[in-house]
């Protein structure tokens, strides 16, 4: 049984919430989300509650009654608060800026790379960290990740650029390895 889906979804004061036929759609100020509802998953508005339930009791319809319970409160939480995820650039010489809608990395390489933010992100850059934030989580994430990609961190020292709660094992070098090699033979 699944113990996230059977849970109703609060929907917050100043976000309104619509179903209209298999998509439902929240918005709030200007905002707006939208969610295709699975086949086997039946939802219903009811008096500032969401409520998810499921046409069988297979392994897929269970999984399906909890992701989809889980996507509609990050629409409801994300346009009533917002989501913020922070990237930390780690060694010498690496700075960013934000020029419009425009994230420009200065990171090493011979040139400047620019980022175009997409829509409904907004990014601030205080000293190494990055602070992204916007109201829909999955765009969110995989802007954060685009950025890291760029340059991932590297395994030796660690610098490039990474998640700011992320921790990076880091390799033994060339000269940690063993217990040093004189090049003589016993």
């Amino acid at each position: 049984m699944s113990r996230v889906g059977k849970n109703p979804v609060q929907i917050p004061e100043g976000v309104e919430v619509k179903l209209e036929g298999r998509i439902l759609k929240a918005s709030s100020s200007g905002k707006e989300l939208e969610y295709e509802i699975p086949e086997g998953i039946s939802v219903s508005v009811e008096d500032k509650l969401i409520i998810l339930k499921r046409d069988n009791d297979t392994k897929q319809g269970r999984s399906l009654q909890g992701l989809s319970r889980s996507l509609i409160s990050n629409m409801v939480t994300g346009l009533k608060d917002g989501f913020t995820r922070k990237l930390e650039m780690v060694g010498r010489g690496k700075r960013a800026k934000v020029q419009g809608k425009t994230l420009v990395l200065e990171i090493g390489f011979s040139h400047p790379v620019d980022f175009p933010l997409p829509e409904g992100i907004e990014a601030k850059v205080e000293r190494n960290i990055i602070e992204l934030s916007g109201y829909d989580k999955h765009v969110l994430g995989q802007t954060a990740a685009n950025i890291r990609r760029i340059q991932p961190p590297e395994p030796y020292k660690g610098s490039g650029i990474r998640y700011q709660d992320e921790h990076v094992k880091k390799k033994a070098g060339k000269a940690a390895i063993g217990g040093g090699f004189t090049g003589a033979g016993k």
